[in-house]
């Protein structure tokens, strides 16, 4: 059963009262007992990751212990940081390889027990690990599991480790990056146990009663960007942003010289978005001039001297909270040379590897820049929302004019397969979508 909630579009509308709700509503169905399993769909910022801190305190409270599963050893590490500073008094294992290195962020917190065996933590109430480790156990089971970034798992690792729990949380974000493989998947299309469908959507397939819920407040993007973000990539369920117009803003210690840098750095701060229209061309992947201006973009800003202004008080944005997001892994070094020493500190990096993270500012170039075709791969909806979804206060998008026309001339071609679900929204859509959302807001790069 999915939960009902206000309408976010209601004048109304309390983004406190709404997401306390909808998080009551989540823990309440676990102290239940009444299902194995419980389903939480989170949009981009909402709380995802307190939610899991929360319900694993909660639990442990509870007696029962249970296991963590995360999809990569960054998002371990981060839940046991999470968790640790929250609750310093509660036994928390990490279960890792035996080539993991323990990262700060563990070391931070001394209590915790880092071990390579599951029968190295049988005192510990909560134990965290990747999903890839959890598949290697052999034996052990425990009574409650939470699985984190839920919408990342492929259904067939959680067949693996299915055996392990008894009963589930399981969360993620619909619109994020699907599980992706480097292997051809075409004949799986259709099963039910399609292995490259995520965790979540099998798991509902098969079990159609769990209850659904949907975290309805974003408190990381700005009132400037929830509507854009929900409307391209949560058409059908929705969310708005915890913060309205005003509440937050960027000003900058140093008034531009008036460049076109300057000007889609000024657009951005007044209003939350800008797009740096680079003249229309095709050009290789590397493309050298859109490299240099997205480094271009971001040193600019920090000589800026930006300033945020939030609920939460104002502070200086300094590198480690400006980040810049690419496709691919070569765009990504190529941005980073270019970046030299007067980037140092900001995080270049592709969508894949931005996907849960948070900045004030970013800088994004656009997948489908410069681009000849429209593959399924420069289209996937998630790509562009997890691109578009970082940051606090302001988005700058980098591309070369021309990408509208791409996508008319390259319509959606992906087959058709009977069983499988229609993804909504597809990625031609939603790059329409934020394409006439950022049409608004363009600084052509050389007027």
């Amino acid at each position: 059963m999915t939960h009902a909630m206000r309408d976010p579009g209601d004048r109304g509308f309390d983004p406190a009262a709404a997401a306390a709700e909808a998080v009551d509503g989540v823990l309440a169905d676990l102290d239940g007992g009444a299902h194995r399993g419980v389903v939480v769909d989170s949009p981009p910022g909402a709380g995802k990751s307190t939610l899991v801190v929360r319900a694993a305190a909660e639990l442990a409270g509870a007696g029962e212990r249970l296991l963590i599963v995360a999809q990569t050893n960054e998002q371990v590490d981060d839940l046991i940081d999470r968790i640790a500073v929250r609750h310093p008094d509660l036994g928390l294992g990490r279960l890792s390889a035996s080539t993991y290195s323990i990262s700060e962020r563990v070391l931070a917190h001394p209590a915790v027990k880092v071990a390579t065996k599951a029968e190295q933590l049988a005192d510990t109430p909560v134990i965290v690990a990747t999903a890839a480790k959890w598949a290697t156990l052999g034996e052990g089971s425990w009574p409650w599991a939470i699985v984190d970034e839920a919408y990342q798992m492929r259904s067939d690792m959680l067949l693996r480790i299915a055996g392990r729990f008894e009963r589930a949380l399981f969360v993620g974000d619909p619109g994020q990056l699907d599980p992706f493989s480097t292997v051809e998947v075409e004949r799986w299309a259709g099963l039910s146990w399609d292995p490259m469908r995520s965790a979540v959507s099998v798991l509902l397939a098969h079990n159609p009663g769990l209850p659904l819920h949907r975290l309805p407040v974003s408190w990381r993007l700005p009132a400037s960007a929830a509507p854009v973000v929900s409307e391209a990539f949560y058409p059908f369920t929705g969310f708005r942003s915890g913060t309205g117009p005003g509440d937050r803003r960027l000003e900058y210690a140093a008034r531009g010289m008036g460049t076109s840098y300057d000007r889609a750095l000024d657009e951005a701060a007044a209003s939350g978005w800008a797009l740096y229209e680079l003249p229309a061309r095709h050009t290789p992947r590397t493309d050298a001039e859109a490299v240099q201006a997205t480094a271009a973009l971001a040193v600019r800003l920090l000589q800026r001297g930006p300033i945020a202004h939030a609920e939460n008080g104002s502070g200086p944005v300094t590198a480690d909270r400006v980040a810049i997001g690419a496709a691919h892994r070569d765009q990504v070094a190529a941005i980073r040379a270019a970046l030299g020493p007067h980037g140092e500190g900001i995080t270049v990096d592709t969508a894949n590897r931005l996907q849960g993270r948070e900045y004030d500012v970013t800088v994004v170039l656009h997948p489908l820049s410069g681009r000849r075709d429209a593959t399924a791969f420069h289209l996937e909806s998630g790509r562009l929302c997890v691109l578009t979804s970082r940051h606090r206060h302001a988005c700058v998008v980098v591309a070369r004019a021309g990408i509208p026309e791409l996508l008319d001339a390259h319509p959606s071609t992906e087959p058709v397969h009977l069983g499988v679900p229609v993804k909504f929204p597809d990625g031609w859509e939603a790059n329409q979508s934020v394409l006439a959302h950022l049409s608004r807001h363009r600084v052509p790069a050389h007027a």
